[in-house]
């Protein structure tokens, strides 16, 4: 496809959807699949069948050009896939004689249904069960930023439950430090903490409440750099680990390591430290022949190193995974 047709294909939408993947300004899994559905909605909304074309057909190629360059701005991630997946199924089986704004209808129904039932209730849910392994003066320890760990601290504060965060993070994204300040914010004590320096404080921790990217068929979770040495840690002191991951976000997909598939950042990000350009020793590295920087963004971490995986149905081990993907699967909004 020539650039100039590709352009003018793509939806003004999807461009600023893209660009906002490109310059960071939307992260976390559920965040960018929220977006990247509503986003689609919008492309719905517009869309009109041009003559002598099928319906499902040509929304597929507008789907799939629209996806093509989201992707070329940011990789998707599972929970997307998983999304669009379900989107282009429902596309496939339109009627001939349905009328387009029939379609259309049927289609953004469609999406409403899945963003409230597998991520707005499926969160609501996910959270009253974790809820319930919180007790008074637990230590819960967390890494970087994930928006249901959050959501789960702040609704067990509400409830009345007394405990303490510690929140751990790690260059060069420091995430951590927005949930930080929001933590203090609804009065939690939290302590911060770089990861290199976790193994001073755990002994104190009591649980383990990690965010994911995704969870795979046997049991391994991707999440964040990082998370798989905090669950290493706690898994070494036998504490509970707990992976909070809507069931979405699980996928068929078998991973053993990190370097199979994995989201590359920027290399230079390893070598900058904010306010201290002085302390930037690689600041050269592209001219040091055998030196090359990997900025891995997510970590496999595996399945012995998790105790329960925290979901919508309940609280699994991750060998029931491959139970969920096979009975929950059959369920016609997943």
């Amino acid at each position: 496809m020539a650039e100039s047709e590709f352009a003018a294909r793509v939806h003004p939408a999807v461009l600023r959807l893209g660009l906002s993947y490109a310059d960071g300004s939307i992260t976390g899994g559920n965040a960018r699949c929220v977006a990247l559905l509503a986003t689609l909605r919008t492309v719905l909304q517009d869309y009109a069948t041009p003559e002598g074309k099928v319906l499902s057909r040509d929304l597929t190629h507008v789907l799939n050009t629209a996806i093509q360059f989201l992707v070329e701005c940011r990789p998707l991630s599972v929970s997307m896939g998983n999304a669009i997946k379900y989107l282009k199924l429902q596309a496939k089986p339109q009627p001939l004689s349905l009328y387009l704004y029939e379609a259309k209808a049927h289609l953004i129904e469609k999406l409403d249904t899945y963003v409230q039932e597998k991520i707005v209730f499926a969160g609501d849910m996910l959270a009253s069960n974790a809820i319930a392994k919180i007790e008074d003066g637990d230590v819960i320890l967390t890494y970087a930023s994930s928006s249901i760990v959050f959501d789960i601290l702040v609704k067990a504060h509400q409830a009345g439950k007394q405990f303490r965060v510690v929140l751990a993070d790690a260059r060069p994204q420091l995430e951590g430090q927005a949930p930080l300040k929001r933590l203090i914010k609804r009065g939690i004590p939290t302590t911060y903490i770089l990861l290199n320096s976790l193994s001073c404080l755990i002994s104190e921790v009591s649980k383990v409440f990690l965010g994911a990217s995704a969870v795979l068929s046997n049991g391994t979770v991707i999440s964040r750099v990082g998370s798989a040495a905090v669950a290493m840690l706690a898994a070494s002191r036998e504490l509970p680990v707990m992976v909070c991951c809507e069931t979405y976000k699980f996928h068929e997909r078998v991973q053993l390591d990190s370097i199979t598939s994995n989201e590359l950042g920027d290399p230079d990000a390893l070598v900058d430290v904010p306010f201290r350009p002085e302390a930037s020793a690689l600041r050269d590295w592209r001219s040091l022949p055998r030196l090359g920087l990997l900025n891995l963004v997510y970590d496999a971490m595996p399945a012995d190193f998790v105790t329960l995986i925290v979901t919508e149905f309940g609280l699994i081990p991750p060998t029931s995974v491959p139970v969920i993907l096979r009975e929950y699967r059959q369920d016609p909004v997943m």
